[in-house]
């Protein structure tokens, strides 16, 4: 399935939360913490996406959205994957709709992110992978790094 690929705008503001939610759901989080976090995100996100810090791409077809994606580029130190720059490109929110999944959308919107990602001068980038979408960017050529986190309690 080819869809029509198109710039995020401040109008998709809605529609990347839902799909952002709905992820988080498909990955079996709490409603309670969805609900909790959603203020916080949409909050951040309408500023983002009035100043482009996020943008990225909405997969429509049939005039409908079926996917979308979020790009944004981080400052990093040098890095030994990108020993000289201090940018680096940073994918989020990676939806397909379920009943679009396993037709093509996911890879023609990460191509497309790497694409723009290209186009602005950014030669590495990274993201977070479920178990579900892992064998996807291992085709496309990502790969695991040693990345750890910890959430720290406020004292």
């Amino acid at each position: 399935m080819t869809c029509n690929l198109r710039p995020l705008t401040p109008h998709d503001l809605d529609l990347i939360c839902r799909q952002r939610n709905d992820m988080f759901r498909s990955m079996d989080l709490g409603e309670d913490l969805i609900a909790r976090m959603d203020p916080a995100f949409r909050a951040w996100l309408r500023d983002r996406l009035a100043d482009r810090v996020y943008f990225g791409f909405v997969a429509d077809l049939d005039n409908r959205p079926v996917g979308g994606i979020g790009l944004m580029e981080i400052e990093f130190p040098p890095h030994p994957a990108h020993p000289e720059t201090t940018r680096r490109g940073r994918i989020l929110n990676l939806f397909v709709e379920p009943e679009a999944r396993g037709q093509g959308v996911a890879r023609q919107l990460m191509q497309a992110a790497e694409s723009e990602f290209r186009k602005r001068g950014l030669t590495y980038a990274v993201l977070h992978a479920t178990d579900m979408s892992r064998p996807l960017y291992e085709q496309d050529g990502w790969r695991r790094t040693a990345e750890m986190e910890k959430v720290l309690a406020p004292d």
